[in-house]
């Protein structure tokens, strides 16, 4: 199997990630150092430990709601709109959480766009927990300014419990694998 250099990066990981390194070459042509590099849709960044930019994703999940905003507008039920969103917007926000590192930056940062997002539907301000999304709540002005939580009745997830179910069920699926490969790894 030949490799595409032109299609080809090298990145580094570790304490020594900022060091100057010489080109690789392979049959002639040049593979280039970079900071960052795209793998199967996950953005890698070079660091000290392995570390995924989920910036992509939050792209994706915007356009994705902007989408269904666009086509079925804000006059449809909540319910309607939360099935759209946790079926085809939170997918695309989570891609790749299964199998890379998270860190609490980056869970803060899902929460904050889900946050966002939430306040565009409602149109007010929402009394917001940095935390979790069980706590996100507003307050109704029709109904003699009532608090009423939004994530229970629509069936959200905080963004720590939708990683660690979308982790356990990669997990699951990865051990349970017939490849070889797999179920040596997924004894560690």
């Amino acid at each position: 199997m030949s490799v595409n250099a032109r299609k080809s990066a090298c990145i580094r990981f570790g304490h020594n990630y900022s060091g100057v390194c010489d080109n690789m070459v392979v049959a002639g042509n040049v593979v280039n150092w970079v900071t960052s590099s795209r793998y199967l849709g996950v953005h890698l960044e070079s660091s000290v430990v392995c570390k995924t930019s989920f910036a992509s994703n939050k792209t994706a999940f915007y356009r994705a709601f902007n989408g269904i905003i666009g086509k079925i507008g804000r006059n449809t039920s909540e319910e309607v709109l939360f099935e759209l969103i946790k079926t085809k917007c939170l997918s695309e926000l989570y891609y790749g959480t299964e199998a890379c590192p998270t860190n609490s930056s980056s869970k803060h940062s899902f929460q904050f766009t889900i946050n966002g997002v939430l306040f565009k539907i409602f149109g007010v301000l929402i009394v917001l927990s940095k935390d979790s999304i069980s706590d996100i709540c507003y307050y109704n002005s029709n109904n003699n300014n009532k608090q009423i939580c939004i994530a229970p009745y629509f069936g959200l997830l905080s963004t720590d419990e939708a990683i660690c179910v979308r982790q356990d069920r990669f997990r699951n699926r990865y051990s349970a694998s017939e490849n070889g490969i797999c179920c040596v790894l997924s004894k560690y």
